[in-house]
């Protein structure tokens, strides 16, 4: 087939970047070789816009045994085991086609986190959606629940937690980012490199078929009216297949047959087989024709850019092919050698014997392109950043506010969403979905690891860098009020079009964001992802820069919800008061108003405050512990009161100069709202002094109100019932 300029720009390469495959090989490319640099040099694979950004973060710590680089990241938790956990976006196929899309996401990051060795434990989620009054929306929304719920039920992995927003930003391109954490033996790591000349290449699990073809491309390019057509990219999934491969993953884990592994995700074979020998700096040559296919007909192109689900690349011990296959098969599912690794540098490809693909290794992924794009902080930031509060007149009826705020769905409940997850089964969940972080015990100890998702896209809007350390301070705020110690994060950045400089600009001081805050709590990063060309007609998401963070509890005694437990208890606000608006539900739900700088961040405060909570919970005297975050002081006491086993009201009263909206609804953050016996106030507020951050008894548990000052005062069961309804406009 001749490769002419239309057939080049269909495969999302430049004509400079097409050039450059010519001049390197000294030739023009067959279709099939496109067809590879096409998915290897795509934004998905080869992260070019990213890379040069994505360097500086951190990534080392004394806890990290795997970071950035391999399927999943790997931390150490004591007692010869680690945690392995990452987060990844199937975006532009969920909003094609949400439950598949959803589906296969939940299903990719599975294979993720088992092809190292790791048994997954548990799943979590963060979801955007557009706003409420886009007619597509509630579509999006049901289907790809029921597709997170579909996968991860019938996989048996419990779905502990999670986050839903809507906006209008996201109205041409819902975000579904999924995250999953398994546990391993330290000694029991299995990587993804093509090592041992000689060795042979095995494929395991589904056959291939046409589905998902040029998904990674899809992937990374910007939507237009109709994106609906491209339904043929999105991969279809079988969880219970996936369900067997796992099993026989870990089963044959148990041998000495394996010397590498790698799932076949995005790019499918060709991204697995290339990148395995890339890390290992070797070569490697298959036959397609020897690929399990359940579609006849199938071109080599094909199989390599398939993106069925289900199938995994092994690189065997020669000699343990036969019993290799022998697990696979006693699980049904396909197992043979469809290749060997060389000492070439070179990718070779075959179809029944006949060369199709023969480039360097390195050429593929080292020498993929990389961009220092233009990025420039845009005009209109200025103005979106001006927020003058005094033309914002106090609501006369600041109980009806509150109302409003709690009925909001990105505040409201989110109990539509997650309870059509199974969230229980392994018997290991101990905080259910619902309070600041999930909890999963570590059967065979006394240890639980905390798990979370967090991204306020409206802070990193309004100012991408502080946006990006909030995101990560309030992740680890939520681990630390559970009474855990933040151990490493993953990430997945989801911004729009980086050939627009703004965008660029965004993204770029969100990271830097981000830095900062890992840097000053010593959270580093060890997995992730970058979804970009989040944009449709021209029209980008909000930057979403979203963390998923895990935390380690040594004695799982020491867990903490955000719920009031008992009658009398005290209630006391760790942190500062703060008199700000900006970036606020309240403002936006009032004034439709997104503006205003993001909330101010005190880094310093930050750290201090979760420590002396994590300190006071370990010290047994806390009862509840709960984040202020979004909607602010009077939300958090009002999500405290809705326990699971019923409502408790509270009578709050604070001291306090602060404009009533400001201190009711405001956003300010490194504050953490605390309940305990009266009999440990003193103990508690040596903990606070000590840790030299602020600290004020504000009120008591009880009662079938919420009061606060002479500004809020109405019945608990009014507030939760609006709380309880906030997603009934879209799940009617």
């Amino acid at each position: 087939m001749q490769i002419t300029k239309d057939l080049i720009e269909e495969h999302g390469l430049s004509p400079e970047e097409y050039q450059l495959i010519v001049d390197t090989i000294g030739r023009d490319p067959s279709i099939t070789e496109l067809g590879v640099f096409s998915v290897m040099w795509s934004e998905h694979c080869s992260y070019k816009s990213s890379k040069i950004h994505l360097k500086k973060l951190p990534t080392k710590g004394e806890q990290v045994i795997q970071g950035p680089g391999e399927n999943a990241g790997v931390v150490d938790i004591g007692d010869g085991l680690a945690v392995c956990f990452k987060m990844e976006s199937h975006n532009h196929p969920s909003f094609i086609e949400p439950f598949q899309g959803a589906a296969t996401g939940v299903g990719g990051i599975l294979r993720d986190v088992f092809t190292m060795g790791a048994r997954p434990v548990a799943n979590l989620n963060s979801l955007r959606f557009g706003s409420v009054e886009n007619k597509r929306t509630s579509y999006l929304l049901s289907g790809a629940v029921a597709g997170i719920a579909g996968y991860g039920n019938c996989m048996g992995i419990p779905t502990v937690g999670g986050e839903a927003y809507f906006h209008e930003s996201y109205d041409g391109n819902c975000l579904v980012n999924a995250m999953t954490a398994g546990i391993v033996k330290k000694d029991k790591i299995f990587l993804g490199f093509a090592t041992g000349v000689g060795n042979p290449v095995m494929y395991v699990g589904s056959k291939t078929g046409r589905d998902g073809i040029h998904g990674a491309t899809m992937a990374s390019d910007v939507f237009g009216e109709g994106g609906e057509e491209r339904r043929p990219t999105v991969q279809v999934g079988d969880p219970f297949t996936e369900k067997l491969l796992l099993e026989a993953c870990l089963e044959v884990f148990k041998t000495d047959h394996i010397v590498g592994i790698q799932d076949m995700g995005a790019a499918g074979l060709t991204s697995s087989s290339v990148e395995m020998a890339s890390r290992a700096g070797n070569g490697i040559e298959i036959d397609t024709s020897l690929v399990p296919m359940r579609e006849e007909g199938m071109t080599p192109y094909e199989v390599l850019l398939s993106e069925s689900q289900e199938r995994m690349l092994i690189v065997a011990r020669k000699g343990s092919e036969k019993a290799i296959a022998e697990i696979f098969e006693k699980w049904d599912l396909d197992a043979c050698a469809i290749g060997t690794v060389t000492d070439t540098g070179r990718y070779v490809v075959k179809n029944d014997g006949e060369v199709v693909v023969d480039v360097p290794v390195t050429l593929l992924t080292d020498s993929a392109p990389e961009y220092e794009r233009p990025s420039a902080r845009p005009e209109w930031q200025d103005e979106l950043q001006s927020l003058d509060t005094d033309k914002l007149e106090v609501p006369k009826d600041l109980n009806d506010t509150l109302l409003k705020v709690l009925s909001s769905p990105n505040i409201g409940s989110k109990h539509w969403i997650y309870r059509q997850y199974d969230h229980m089964v392994r018997t290991d969940t101990i905080v259910l979905p619902g309070s600041d972080s999930a909890v999963v015990r570590i059967k065979g100890t006394d240890k639980a690891i905390a798990l979370t998702s967090d991204c306020n896209s409206r802070y990193c809007y309004l100012d991408p860098f502080t946006g990006g350390a909030i995101a990560v301070s309030e992740a680890a705020r939520n681990i630390s009020v559970s009474g855990a110690v933040p151990l490493a994060l993953t990430d997945c950045l989801n911004f729009g079009n980086p050939e627009r400089p703004e965008v660029m600009w965004q993204f770029e001081q969100a990271i830097l964001g981000m830095k900062e805050a890992c840097e000053k709590l010593s959270i580093p990063v060890v997995s992730g992802n970058v979804s970009l060309y989040n944009e449709t007609s021209g029209k980008s998401i909000y930057p979403t820069p979203t963390i998923g963070m895990v935390g380690l509890i040594d004695d799982v005694k020491y867990h903490t919800t955000q719920w009031f437990r008992d009658e009398g208890d005290r209630i006391a606000l760790l942190g500062p008061i703060t008199d700000e608006l900006g970036g606020s539900e309240y403002l936006k739900v009032n004034f439709g108003l997104d503006k205003g700088g993001a909330p101010m961040l005190d880094l310093d405060i930050e750290k201090r405050v979760q420590e002396a909570c994590r300190d006071a919970i370990k010290s047994g005297i806390i009862k509840s512990a709960h984040d202020i975050s979004d909607g602010g002081l009077a939300v958090a006491i009002a999500e405290s009161c809705f326990t699971p086993s019923g409502s408790i009201g509270a009578e709050v009263k604070i001291d306090s100069a602060v404009r009533p909206d400001a201190l009711l609804f405001g956003e300010g953050q490194s504050r953490i709202l605390l309940s305990f016996d009266k009999a440990h106030e003193d103990k508690l507020k040596d903990i606070a002094g000590k840790a030299g951050v602020p600290f004020e008894v504000i009120g008591s548990v009880g009662g079938g109100k919420l009061k606060i000052n002479s500004l809020i005062d109405i019945n608990i069961d009014k507030i939760k019932q609006s709380w309880e309804e906030a997603l009934s406009v879209l799940t009617k």
